[in-house]
């Protein structure tokens, strides 16, 4: 069953998956499509409540997965081309030779390589040596800060992530999504910040934006920037 409700200037079209369950839950899949999972005594009245009540979280949603197929094409590794680091355009300097190395001098990323096919694979290695680090420095004051509603994280995790920047698992195991080494530091702070609160509010509800702005009043600014700078 297919339907759509009106929430201001949007259309909201959802698809609903009958099934003998208790609950009624709303998913907002990365294609941007919404599914409503009811059981199967729900009425329709009910449903459409439900989706038009999830309203304003499910655009958000949208938008979120939407900013994944809105970047730039794919940058190459070459000399002249720019890439981003915590936020900084840096223009690449590829030369021949050896040994194989990465290093930032200025604003540029000077690349030594045995054969130019292997820039790609040099930079992205920096990048997830750096992203370690760099995310560890970021996260800690900010672990230190939960600390007052007596949660921690059980360890930070980085990996590439197709269509998220960061999650939380039911462990307590929060993972970042390497290319967030691209974007600027508030940020990385943004991401980290609204993980750790999953730590404390599993879903997104009132009482866990409430917590994401108590602990970062600003954060919708670092979230739009993010989607809108990267990749």
């Amino acid at each position: 069953m297919e339907d759509t409700i009106h929430y201001g200037t949007s259309d909201i079209v959802f698809s609903v998956q009958y099934s003998s369950r208790k609950t009624l839950t709303i998913a907002v899949l990365p294609d941007g499509s919404v599914l409503v999972k009811a059981p199967e005594n729900a009425t329709v009245e009910a449903i459409r409540d439900k989706v038009h009540k999830r309203a304003s979280w499910i655009i958000r949603q949208q938008h979120y997965f939407k900013s994944f197929g809105e970047r730039a094409s794919e940058r190459r590794f070459i000399s002249g081309e720019s890439h981003l680091y915590l936020g900084r355009q840096y223009l690449l300097h590829v030369t021949i030779g050896r040994p194989d190395s990465v290093r930032y001098k200025g604003r540029c990323f000077e690349i030594i390589c045995s054969s130019k096919s292997k820039a790609k694979e040099l930079m992205n290695d920096w990048y997830r040596i750096h992203a370690k680090v760099k995310f560890a420095e970021i996260a800690e004051p900010i672990i230190q800060r939960f600390g007052r509603y007596h949660v921690t994280p059980a360890s930070i995790y980085i990996q590439e992530m197709n269509n998220r920047w960061g999650s939380c698992t039911n462990s307590g195991k929060i993972i970042l999504n390497a290319e967030l080494i691209k974007a600027a530091r508030p940020c990385i702070e943004y991401v980290i910040t609204h993980e750790l609160c999953h730590l404390i509010h599993r879903n997104h509800t009132k009482a866990f934006y409430e917590l994401l702005a108590a602990e970062m009043p600003d954060w919708e600014k670092w979230k739009n920037k993010l989607e809108q700078s990267l990749i």
